[in-house]
Order: structure tokens, then C-alpha cells, then sequence
């Protein structure tokens, strides 16, 4: 944390552009583009170590020095920077044409993509390369994390855990759910840490309003006898944790919201208990079945692929399912976030529970140290 821009390790980029020129065999590709666009795709970081602010068009073949264009202008020097191993140019906003010159002069016939990239765009590449997709391929080499990777999570997990500290320590009566938004920032951001999300929802116990915190604050005031849920995911360059918790403001929670919290924990508990390299998505699945059992449902995904992305597996329950459940296995050293995001059926009332969690082979590991418990504030 003390470098003046974080880099992994000359071994780690090895690692992962030997696992990209194996992708890149296994489809038959020539080049392979490692695309941000309009602020969207984070393949570009993973491979350069440079977040691709804007735009950040990547040209890679294993054996040669990687080639970038990038936007905008004054985003150029600290490309240059901070890019691992490669050449940088600025896009000077036709960096997409810039990038099918370098393809031409290389003699690209058959050429990949990872990352997005508007339609448009895509269709000036059809028209003079073999253009094949590789998404699917990316996600995979992001799902199981290297030590290195474990590492960086554990500093997003820690930052995370600051953010919830410091709401817990400085919720009260009289602020509003702004207000605790930017006390949750203020504790991260100073140890080079950035939002991906704090979502902060705040509703009386008595008479609840929602049931899920909302995505954006809302100048709503916390009262005594409020409930505080919240979800917060702080960045470490990429790499964020994520928090869930619950807690109650200058009063004992109602019976209905003790019900709830302790039917989450009690799911938490069941569903990590069932996490091992191997385990079935079915095991997984079962291990949620105190939530139904207990007379309630949830709001999202109980349990989703993290770190890098949102991944699979993505698997809610059986009274709400998050799609087929997927036909896969947990594997050692992917990471997940397990959130019994547990409900009333009369989408009420809800509680928030859960933290990012790395699998092992015999079980899991908590990358998070914030405290588990229905706390009470104010």
C-alpha cells in the first residue's frame, strides 16, 4: 500500500499472460484485444496494470511488447506510468483506428476480444479481421485467484471493513443517509481506497418502508427505533471486499427483525458450512433451505462469484431461484460472497447479512475480520 501506484509482482503478469496465450491457442487466434470502453471492462488492469479510465484498446501476442492506445490526452502520462511492460500511445480520439493500423501492420488475420465494445466499433473489425469472442474465456481466468490476487482482496476486504466501522461508530439520530454515505468514504478513501458501492438503507422497525438498501441516499433522516442495513464494497485498485450488516439505532430490535437477523446469520452459517473445493451447486442450494423453513425469502442473490467481476456461481434459493442453477462446481481459491439478504414474503421487511469468503479445500476463509452481530447504535 505504500507504493506510489500498486503493481503486482513481474511473476504474477508472467503468470497471467502465459494463461492468456494459452486461451489464445486453444482458439486459433493471431492477436488478441484487451478492450475498455467507454469506461466499461476491466481486462485492460488485469493485463497492464492501467485501469482504462476511458478507453484503453490493448493489442497482445505472446513473445511481443503489448501495444495501447488510450484516452484522453491528459490521461496519458500516468498510462504510460503505470502500464506493465508496454507501449502507449494517446488514442487522440480515434484510438480504435489507431489500434486497426498496429493490427494491419502485424498482419493480424484472425483476431480475439476480451472486454466490451460498442457495436459500431465492433463492426469496423468484422469488416477487416476474423474476430472472435472471448469473454466467456477472461471470466474464467478471473474466477480462481492467485496468491497475489488473495492479497489485494484482503486489502479491499480491510478497507470495507473500515467503512463499516466508521458507520457503525458514527450513525445517530438527526443525520441522513447522505451524511452516512460520506462518513462510510471518509474512512477508506485516505488509505488509497475508492467506492465501488455503499449501499445504505435506513427504515423504521415499527413501521418499514423498504426492504433492501436502495442504490442511491435519499436525505432521509435516521430516527431512534430505525433499522441500518447496508451492503459496502471499497476498491483496492480492482480488488473490493464486501460487507453486509444490520443494525439497530437507540433500540432493542422488534421480535420481527430479530427473526429475521437470526434466520440470516443461521443461512450464512448453513451455506458456508457447505463451501469446499468440489462442493455441488446443489449442495449449496440446500444449505439455504432454513430461509423457506423459517418463513421467509430473499431480495437477491444469496451467493455470487467476486473479485474481478460477478461471476458464477450466481444461486438464490428455492423460493427465489437466480436462474438454472449453474453446471459447475466450487473450485480452491475462487472467492464469493455469501449475503442472506433475508425478507418477508410480503416484501416488508429485511435484514442484510454476509461477507466475501474465499474457498479452500476443505472449506472457506473469511476475508473480512469486521464482527458478526445484530449491533445496536446511537
Amino acid at each position: 500500500m505504500a507504493q506510489e501506484y500498486p503493481r503486482f509482482s513481474d511473476a504474477e503478469y508472467v503468470r497471467r499472460h502465459k494463461a492468456l496465450g494459452a486461451v489464445m491457442e486453444k482458439a486459433g487466434v493471431d492477436h488478441l484485444l484487451v478492450i475498455t470502453d467507454h469506461r466499461a471492462g476491466n481486462a485492460p488492469q488485469w493485463v497492464t496494470g492501467w485501469p482504462g479510465t476511458v478507453e484503453a484498446y490493448v493489442i497482445f501476442r505472446p513473445g511481443e511488447k503489448m501495444w495501447m492506445a488510450v484516452e484522453w490526452v491528459n490521461h496519458f502520462p500516468l498510462a504510460r506510468k503505470i502500464a506493465h511492460d508496454v507501449e502507449v500511445h494517446w488514442g487522440a480520439h480515434h484510438g480504435l483506428q489507431q489500434m486497426v493500423n498496429e493490427l494491419k501492420r502485424r498482419g493480424a488475420k484472425r483476431v480475439g476480444i476480451m472486454g466490451p465494445l460498442g457495436i459500431a466499433k465492433f463492426r469496423q473489425l468484422e469488416t477487416q479481421f476474423q474476430m472472435v469472442l472471448l469473454d466467456a474465456e477472461y471470466i474464467r481466468l478471473r474466477q480462481i485467484k492467485s496468491e497475489e490476487e488473495l492479497d489485494w482482496l484482503r486489502i479491499g476486504a480491510a478497507l470495507s471493513d473500515a467503512g463499516l466501522a466508521a458507520l457503525l461508530a458514527g450513525t445517530k439520530p438527526g443525520l441522513t443517509e447522505r451524511e452516512l454515505g460520506a462518513i462510510c468514504e471518509s474512512a477508506y478513501i485516505k488509505h488509497g481506497g475508492t467506492t465501488m458501492i455503499h449501499y445504505i438503507g435506513v427504515t423504521s422497525m415499527a413501521k418499514p418502508h423498504i426492504y433492501v438498501p436502495p442504490q442511491h441516499h435519499s436525505p432521509r433522516k435516521v430516527k431512534k427505533g430505525d433499522v441500518v442495513f447496508c451492503e459496502l464494497s471499497a476498491y483496492w485498485w480492482d480488488y473490493a471486499g464486501q460487507v453486509l450488516r444490520t443494525f439497530t439505532v437507540a433500540a432493542e430490535p422488534t421480535p420481527l427483525f430479530r427473526d429475521l437477523y437470526e434466520t440470516a446469520e443461521a443461512a450464512f452459517d448453513s451455506v458456508t458450512g457447505a463451501i469446499r473445493h468440489g462442493a455441488t451447486m446443489h449442495e449449496i442450494l440446500d444449505a439455504t433451505g432454513v430461509i423457506e423453513k423459517n418463513g421467509f425469502t430473499v431480495c437477491d442473490d444469496l451467493m455470487h462469484g467476486f473479485g474481478g467481476g460477478y461471476f458464477q456461481p450466481i444461486i438464490g434459493t428455492k423460493s427465489r431461484m437466480a436462474g438454472p442453477l449453474p453446471d459447475m462446481k466450487l473450485e480452491e481459491n475462487m472467492t464469493v460472497v455469501v449475503q442472506p439478504n433475508v425478507i418477508t414474503r410480503d416484501h416488508k421487511a429485511g435484514v442484510q447479512v454476509g461477507e466475501l469468503v474465499r474457498v479452500t479445500r476443505s472449506g472457506f476463509e473469511r476475508l473480512h475480520r469486521a464482527k458478526r452481530g445484530l449491533f445496536r447504535v446511537g
